[in-house]
């Protein structure tokens, strides 16, 4: 039985297929400003990536932001629970999971089986998550790819104060008048980003061994940063960003 799992994030557009417990192939694109074309373009590219025709898929599964938008889905499931299938599938061992996307950051407690015992949310304020990110990158004039790697060459994180991304892209235009190097600025960055998520994530008493998700993962400075707060490891798989979408395809062979 092949399965298909789409998550429409805000950003991207990610697609799954897996065969029983095989990934068959992924895709990722940009979302743009139609989110239904999204998905029907990453499944359609996945599709072409695995040599299939949509009739060889017999159920498919939509999560993220988008959802509801994907008309040729069987079921829309919610991204926390789509990330809990995908990280369990991805390493059993797992019990905690932050899933940093791009207009929201999560925190989930899995139990024993890989289903969600609690979770934390933001999604009423960019800061902590990837929009933050490209919204300073702006103001940097530094490619978002680069981030993760000038932060590592920072000599001491700058202070980011504020947790308004409004505000702390001033900030941020305040240090670079004061001749601030732009690594340094970074790595404050990414530090503002690591408390915000933290002090989220503690409201839920996450444990080890922790899984970060989404797109944000993709950052090494972040993944540094939030290490550091946390006093822990955390396990970032190569198909970090597509985690939701592999949960999707998993549970669209349950329906």
């Amino acid at each position: 039985m092949i399965t298909a799992g789409i998550d429409i994030g805000s950003i991207s557009a990610k697609a799954a297929l897996i065969k029983g417990k095989k990934i068959l192939t992924t895709s990722v694109i940009l979302t743009g400003y139609n989110a239904r074309n999204a998905g029907q373009q990453v499944f359609d590219q996945a599709l072409t990536q695995a040599g299939l025709s949509a009739s060889q898929v017999e159920k498919i599964v939509a999560t993220g932001y988008g959802r509801n938008s994907i008309d040729f889905a069987h079921k829309s499931v919610t991204e926390i629970t789509c990330h809990a299938a995908g990280a369990y599938f991805i390493d059993p061992a797992i019990r905690a999971i932050i899933d940093i996307g791009g207009q929201d950051s999560k925190a989930m407690v899995l139990d024993d089986q890989g289903k969600v015992k609690d979770f934390a949310m933001n999604d009423k304020c960019a800061a902590g998550t990837g929009r933050f990110l490209e919204v300073m990158a702006r103001a940097l004039e530094v490619d978002l790819d680069a981030f993760g790697q000038l932060s590592l060459t920072a000599q001491k994180a700058a202070t980011i104060s504020s947790l308004c991304t409004v505000f702390a892209e001033s900030e941020v235009i305040s240090l670079i008048a004061r001749g601030e190097k732009r690594e340094n600025i970074i790595a404050g960055i990414h530090a503002s980003i690591a408390a915000r998520v933290i002090s989220m994530a503690k409201r839920i008493s996450i444990r080890p061994p922790i899984m970060m998700t989404g797109g944000v993962a993709k950052n090494i400075g972040v993944v540094k940063a939030l290490e550091e707060k946390l006093s822990a490891k955390l396990q970032v798989s190569q198909h970090a960003q597509l985690t939701g979408a592999i949960g999707a395809a998993l549970i669209a062979a349950a329906i």
